[in-house]
């Protein structure tokens, strides 16, 4: 009788496991606006039938909505940008593991947290703008040089309070240790031709402006404008190149604790990940995939290639708080 009574339970998860794999819906509270991320979702949808809903606001907000609805979650999947983001919500407890060898295989370990709970979805490096008019690409050299007194006056960079800047600090931090980073910063912000930005695309038009000669950027964001703005007097520079290489970050996807449909939920992500996905990813966004076996669109791959920093992502969430810290000390608001 016993044996029979573990029979049916057995049967019954098993048809409750397939119930959670053929999810018509997977629901995906995410920071990224709609424009960028639609298109990947409606080929998931064409592809598969699994319509896909997404929210979208704030990184911060979302990971509280998911933290606030506990057991009553209502989203599967938490998409965002910056490995520091993602590190936050793992340590908040609102993610849970990704047990999958597609996506293993898909994606360079560097790019997925150590415990399995988030993966990159598509990459941008972080790296030199330059007014091409005024500056020779002999000139520079690296991220750490643009705290020399060559660059007095000439130097534009987004407010430290974007977490960007914070994981570009995180892996100095990693790489030189904090009292050399500090120094790194001090010259920066000494070298500053104006207040910080409130976003990258501010600072490459200041600097196409003339505003100032250089500045740190997404690369993305540099796709973004010289689309609009074909004639756009910045170029972009990969730093580094003799050492460690540019900082790459990504934009990436967690699963929830309690996901509601946490096996259609990570089917999504293994497409998200491959090849159909990430193209749309390079095409739409102007990022690089985090898939090596996907190439770049021609737009992005025309800017050239580079070697980029080996650093595993999540060293960004690790040292933010210390990168958030040092930033202040040196006066980079």
């Amino acid at each position: 009788m016993m044996a029979r009574k573990r029979l049916f339970a057995a049967l019954a998860l098993c048809l409750l496991g397939g119930n959670a794999h053929a999810a018509d819906e997977v629901v995906v509270y995410s920071s990224r606006i709609d424009e960028l991320i639609k298109p990947v979702f409606d080929a998931y949808t064409a592809k598969t039938g699994v319509k896909v809903k997404f929210i979208t606001d704030k990184e911060a907000p979302l990971m509280q909505r998911i933290k606030a609805e506990g057991r009553n979650a209502t989203a599967d999947l938490l998409l965002t940008v910056d490995a520091g983001n993602l590190w936050q919500a793992e340590q908040m407890g609102i993610l849970q593991p990704i047990n999958s060898t597609v996506i293993d295989g898909n994606i360079p370990a560097q790019y997925r947290a150590a415990s399995h709970q988030w993966t990159g979805l598509s990459l941008r490096a972080r790296t030199i703008a330059y007014a091409s008019e005024r500056v020779k690409p002999q000139e520079l050299s690296t991220y750490e040089a643009l705290a020399d007194k060559q660059w007095e006056g000439r130097l534009c960079l987004r407010t430290a309070k974007k977490v960007y800047n914070q994981s570009l600090t995180a892996t100095l931090i990693e790489t030189h240790g904090a009292e050399k980073t500090e120094q790194i910063l001090k010259g920066w912000v000494n070298n500053l031709s104006t207040d910080v930005f409130s976003d990258d695309i501010a600072v490459l038009q200041a600097i196409d402006a003339g505003q100032c000669d250089v500045g740190i950027v997404n690369s993305y964001y540099y796709g973004r404008l010289h689309k609009q703005q074909p004639d756009l007097g910045v170029k972009l520079f990969w730093p580094n190149q003799g050492d460690r290489g540019v900082h790459v970050n990504l934009s990436g996807i967690g699963l929830n604790k309690y996901a509601p449909h946490p096996q259609a939920a990570i089917a999504l992500v293994e497409w998200m990940t491959g090849p159909q996905a990430q193209e749309i990813f390079a095409g739409v966004n102007q990022e690089f995939p985090a898939n090596p076996a996907v190439a770049p669109s021609a737009e992005v791959a025309s800017w050239g290639k580079f070697k980029a920093d080996t650093l595993p992502v999540e060293v960004a969430g690790k040292r933010q708080a210390e990168a958030i810290r040092l930033m202040d000390r040196a006066g980079w608001n």
